[in-house]
């Protein structure tokens, strides 16, 4: 996978998001791109931020979910390794980030949890080492 892209209703809101939760980095987009967005880079991994076009639109593109599918996983979400759940789960209560599911062993050795970002984007935090 090269890249996914997300449309969010605030470049900049989301932007920190992904940088500072997350430990995105920003590059450049291509200047033939006139419409608002974002690059971000983890890895070989991008996320593009995708402005959105009428206020609200990002809104309407995700929809409501069951409180048991957060906490399982249940349902469309980007998932990334992280080397410590433990400092993660500390930072992340720092940040005021809320944990919509987990922390809880996968069925695979592995640990994970569940956060959504501003526009409510279900993201999978997992560490191989915690189990």
């Amino acid at each position: 996978i090269n890249h996914i892209a997300l449309v969010v209703a605030d470049i900049d809101r989301s932007r920190q998001f992904y940088a500072d939760v997350l430990g995105l980095e920003e590059i450049p987009r291509p200047a033939s791109f006139t419409f608002p967005g974002a690059w971000m880079r983890r890895g070989n991994f991008e996320i593009h931020l995708v402005g959105e076009a009428e206020t609200g639109r990002a809104a309407t593109l995700q929809p409501t979910y069951y409180e048991r599918e957060l906490r399982r996983g249940y349902l469309p979400h980007l998932a990334f390794e992280v080397a410590d759940l433990e400092a993660v789960q500390a930072r992340l209560a720092e940040l005021d980030i809320a944990i919509v599911g987990g922390p809880q062993h996968r069925g695979d050795d592995d640990v994970q949890l569940y956060i959504r970002d501003p526009d409510g984007h279900v993201i999978e935090l997992f560490d191989r080492s915690a189990a």
